[in-house]
């Protein structure tokens, strides 16, 4: 069995993929609760040419799933619905408060 376990640095930069093996982004950066040391999001990089004009798009962590055979994680999502998700450019960091995760995880259908 592999190593249960990752570190952050080698999360970000991982694709992300939708179901059908189309690739979505990457991960740019993984967002973890202070007080509970959990992992809430991984920030999708999506959108723009090379990078530039992407967004940055919050993933509740527990909607990726490894998959070996890609090497790199699968969401259970279509372009189209990110198109509509909660985003920020990525110079425009924003606070990760709990009413901004409630908004986040209810547009993803995920229990806070």
């Amino acid at each position: 069995m592999s190593n249960p376990v990752i570190s952050s640095d080698k999360v970000e930069g991982s694709a992300v993929y939708n179901p059908d093996g189309d690739k979505l982004g990457s991960i740019d950066n993984l967002v973890i609760d202070k007080r509970s040391g959990l992992v809430r999001y991984a920030a999708l990089e999506f959108g723009g040419f090379l990078g530039i004009g992407s967004d940055r798009y919050p993933i509740p962590w527990s909607l990726l799933k490894y998959d070996t055979g890609l090497d790199g994680y699968v969401v259970p999502l279509q372009k189209s619905q990110l198109e509509k998700a909660p985003r920020y450019a990525q110079s425009d960091t924003p606070a990760y408060t709990d009413d901004y995760g409630r908004k986040v995880y209810d547009y993803y259908g995920v229990l806070w």
